[in-house]
């Protein structure tokens, strides 16, 4: 398995979101939903990871994040979206557009 190193950015009783990360490269994001019987993740990564890359990341997020948490689950479903990342905005850019 590749090394990735995850970095939890929040976490809320049913969720968490970490950036994923390979050696000093920032590869995306990945949102975890817990439900009492399935876990849900969304993995934004960029446009030149290959599927074998994919299936690698998938697994390594299986076993470090998921498996971790301790939460019983009867499936784990992932959605997998690859693009760039446009920006992070919050509330405090838009306030600056306005004055």
């Amino acid at each position: 398995m590749s090394e990735y190193r995850f970095e939890r950015e929040c976490r809320t009783p049913h969720s968490e979101a970490y950036l994923i990360i390979a050696g000093e490269e920032r590869l995306g994001r990945v949102d975890l939903h817990f439900t009492p019987s399935i876990v849900y993740a969304t993995v934004c990564v960029k446009q030149n990871l290959t599927q074998e890359a994919i299936d690698d990341l998938i697994d390594v997020i299986d076993e470090e994040l998921v498996m971790s948490a301790d939460v019983a689950r009867d499936d784990f479903i992932v959605t997998v979206y690859q693009g760039r990342e446009v920006g992070v905005f919050s509330d405090e850019d838009f306030e600056d557009e306005e004055d």
